[in-house]
Order: structure tokens, then C-alpha cells, then sequence
């Protein structure tokens, strides 16, 4: 039998999910790189490939944790640290963020979570010094964290202050709380399924919402789900399900999807029977849409374009689906890196590239089509004002209102004008996971 003196020591449970949280926390707080870019493609953390699902789950769950809740995160250490967060070695304050947030909401043993945090400085040349710092602060959260997480639970500090300012604004300051509350838990995972909502919702252990997305908690890996495989559902989030359905009946219609990747509107059109085009500029995001299509046994044709400048058929479409590419503030969460990343000059710099996008497809448009634009944005002039400013200035274009019966009878996501404005406050449940909607802004428009 071999000697095992010169074997590798295998390293502590759970540190290199650790690792890797800390990494990507990095990623956003320091080098402003997305989630997506940074969990996903190309540039994904190579580590992800060697954690097994269990890990990668926990990792996730890390990373959003301290990101839903990095406000409140920033107070608790700055109170229990007499100079602030060390500026100088960022695993330190990647560690104790982490640590931090494990101690106060997740279902990790405090003890665990101060060691494996320790470790994670330990091992960081800039950082070891740190080691004790961090060992004192974090047991210190676990004595005194719950307490000062109180003191400040009214006071929405996990919301950038310049998006509470304009949410208050906007909405009012009662609701601009209720949404930053929803905000703070961690989502459901929602599923458009092909048919019969009801019993893929028994198999999934799961609920049927009342406009019959199956919403459920994820344990484990979505591709082991029951369904997955044989492409009978999708994930998408309950208020993305529902521009789509604005184009009513749209069997043997022609469909373009201007901003189609990754393609859950795009199924849900050709599922109801649309001959649809897809249209996305990124190749590899294309690529996406395509596997996708092809898992659920659905077929459209699919274009890399850029759809401002794309040429389209002479006919035109009977219908246009554009779900702008926005500041995307309505997906906070379900992807927390947005509400530290955006920046308010962001907002005026989409709303220019929304308006390309509206005008170009008016001229896609036949005579007595339908244009369903959409938004995952909670600004208004991504939304009611960008559909303002278009009804200015194309005479030919009316607005047909949406009714409370094409959306389950849910009133409240109905605005005066007639448009779908869902909150992430919407839909409430006794059990934070399972209440909410992303942010989404919709409006129906037929050319004359």
C-alpha cells in the first residue's frame, strides 16, 4: 500500500465555497463586474468547476446574502470596529462581510462561520495580519449583531440612498419601504410551464400564483428538477411571464422579439403558436436562446443583430416584443449586484437607447399591429415617461389599456394610464420567499 506522508491535506469543509464568495464579492464591490459575468461564460470564477452542488449552492447563497444585505452589513462592522474596515486588504473585509452575514441570517453555526472567515485571511498574504481582527470582530457579531441589525431595520440602509431617494419619490415613501423590505429576502424561483400549472406545482412541492406561474424554493440544482429535461417549463420570473400575454391570440401571427436573449418571452410566443424572430446583438447570448429553444422542443427563427440597425422583412410584423435593456433596478432580487453597480447617471444613458429602440420598431411595425414594450426597471423614465415621450412623437400610435382580466384580476399592477407596473412588494406571502414580484414596467400600443 502506498504512503500516504506525501498525500495532499485535504482542506477544511465549506472554505473553498468561501473562497470563491469572497472572490466574487470582490469582483462586484472592487472591480464593478457583474454577478452574471463573473458566475456565467467566458470570464465565470474557474474555481466554480471543481465545487460540487452542494458548495456552488452555499457559495451563491454567501454572495447574495452579503450583497441583499450590504448596507446593514456596513453599519454592524462599523460599529464593532474601532477604525472601520481595513482599505488595505480586501479578503479582510470580504471575509468579514461574509462572516457576518452568515452569523446573522443564515443557518450556519457561529462558530463555523468565524473559523472559516479566519481562515480565509489566513490564507491571503495582504490580509494575515488581519487574522485576529477578524476573529475578535466576528465573535463580537455574534454577542452584539442581532441587536444592532434592530436599531436600523426601519431605516432601508441595504438600498443605495440615491435609489431609495427616487423610489420615494416616484412611488412614496411608505411603498419605497415596502419594496426595499421585499427586497431584503431571498426570492422563489418561478417557472412558466407548457400546461396543466396545478400538478407540475404538486410535483415540484410548489404553489400555482394567480397567473399561473408555479412558484417554488429551490433545493439543489434547477437541471435535476423534475421537467427540466424533457422541456416542459422555463424559468422566469412571475411579472417577466406576463408582457408576453399582452399580444392576446397570437397563433399563426408573425412576432418579433427585438431583445430576445435569454428567451423566455420568445417560448412563451412560440409556445402560444407565433411565428417569431428572435433578435439579440451577442452571439454567445444567441447561442443561449438557441439551447434553450431547443430543450423545450420550440421552434423561431433566430438573428444576431443589432435590432437598431437591423433591416427586418419589407412586410413587416404583425407584432413587436421589446423588453429594453435597461438600468434593470426591478431585478434587485434576484441580482443584488445591480443596486451597487448602477449609478443614476445610468438611468438618462438607457432611456437614449430606448427611444432607438421604440422608433425602430414602429417602423417594423404593419399598419393596426401591436407593440408590447417592456421594461425590468422601477424608473419611471424607463417606463411612463419613455412611453410618454413616444406617443409625442408618433401620431400613428395609440395606447390600448390593459385590463385587470388579461393579468388574474391583480388590480393593483395596473397603473391609471392602463399599463403593467408590478412591484417588488407585490404579491404578498406569510413567508417572505415566496411573496413578490420583480419590478416590470409594460404597455400595449397599436399602430393605426
Amino acid at each position: 500500500m502506498p504512503s500516504q506522508r506525501f498525500a495532499p491535506p485535504s482542506e477544511v469543509p465549506g472554505l473553498a465555497a468561501r473562497r470563491i464568495a469572497a472572490d466574487i464579492v470582490d469582483g462586484v464591490l472592487h472591480k464593478h463586474r457583474t454577478l452574471d459575468d463573473q458566475l456565467d461564460g467566458s470570464g465565470a470564477h474557474p474555481g466554480l468547476k471543481t465545487l460540487a452542488d452542494r458548495d456552488r449552492a452555499l457559495m451563491r447563497r454567501l454572495v447574495a446574502t452579503v450583497l441583499r444585505r450590504l448596507g446593514t452589513l456596513g453599519h454592524v462592522l462599523s460599529r464593532l470596529l474601532d477604525k472601520g474596515i481595513p482599505s488595505d486588504a480586501p479578503r479582510a473585509q470580504s471575509a468579514l462581510l461574509i462572516g457576518a452575514a452568515q452569523i446573522l441570517w443564515m443557518d450556519v453555526p457561529d462558530h463555523a462561520a468565524v473559523d472559516l472567515s479566519v481562515r480565509l485571511v489566513q490564507s491571503d498574504r495582504r490580509a494575515a495580519r488581519y487574522a485576529g481582527l477578524v476573529n475578535a470582530v466576528l465573535r463580537r457579531c455574534a454577542r452584539e449583531g442581532a441587536a444592532l441589525v434592530e436599531e436600523v431595520a426601519a431605516q432601508s440602509l441595504d438600498l443605495p440612498p440615491w435609489l431609495l431617494a427616487r423610489w420615494s419619490a416616484h412611488y412614496g415613501e411608505a411603498t419605497a419601504r415596502e419594496m426595499a423590505l421585499a427586497l431584503g429576502h431571498e426570492p422563489s424561483l418561478d417557472l412558466t410551464v407548457k400546461s396543466d400549472a396545478a400538478q407540475w406545482a404538486n410535483r415540484l412541492h410548489g404553489e400555482t400564483l394567480p397567473t399561473g406561474t408555479v412558484r417554488m424554493l429551490l433545493h439543489g440544482s434547477v437541471t435535476m428538477l423534475p421537467g427540466f429535461a424533457e422541456g416542459q417549463w422555463w424559468v422566469q420570473d412571475a411579472a417577466a411571464a406576463l408582457p408576453a400575454r399582452l399580444f392576446g391570440d397570437v397563433k399563426g401571427k408573425s412576432i418579433a422579439d427585438l431583445c430576445a436573449a435569454p428567451g423566455g418571452k420568445t417560448a412563451q410566443l412560440a409556445h402560444a403558436g407565433a411565428q417569431v424572430t428572435a433578435i439579440d446583438r451577442s452571439p454567445a447570448r444567441v447561442m443561449r436562446l438557441r439551447e434553450n429553444l431547443a430543450r423545450l422542443s420550440l421552434q423561431a427563427e433566430t438573428v444576431v443583430a443589432d435590432a437598431v440597425e437591423w433591416a427586418g422583412p419589407a412586410e413587416g410584423f404583425d407584432g413587436i416584443l421589446i423588453d429594453a435593456p435597461c438600468t434593470s433596478t426591478g431585478t434587485i432580487r434576484r441580482h443584488p449586484d445591480v443596486a451597487w453597480l448602477r449609478q443614476e447617471a445610468d438611468v438618462t444613458a438607457m432611456t437614449v437607447l430606448q427611444q432607438r429602440l421604440l422608433r425602430k420598431s414602429v417602423s417594423l411595425l404593419k399598419p393596426g399591429g401591436t407593440l408590447v414594450y417592456c421594461t425590468c426597471s422601477l424608473e419611471p423614465e424607463e417606463g411612463e415617461q419613455a412611453v410618454a415621450t413616444l406617443l409625442a412623437s408618433e401620431p400613428a400610435l395609440r395606447r390600448v389599456p390593459i385590463e385587470a382580466a388579461e393579468v388574474a384580476g391583480l388590480d393593483e399592477i395596473i397603473t391609471g394610464d392602463g399599463d403593467l407596473r408590478t412591484l417588488p412588494s407585490h404579491l404578498p406571502n406569510a413567508d417572505p420567499k415566496l411573496g413578490g414580484l420583480d419590478g416590470f414596467f409594460a404597455t400595449r400600443l397599436v399602430k393605426s
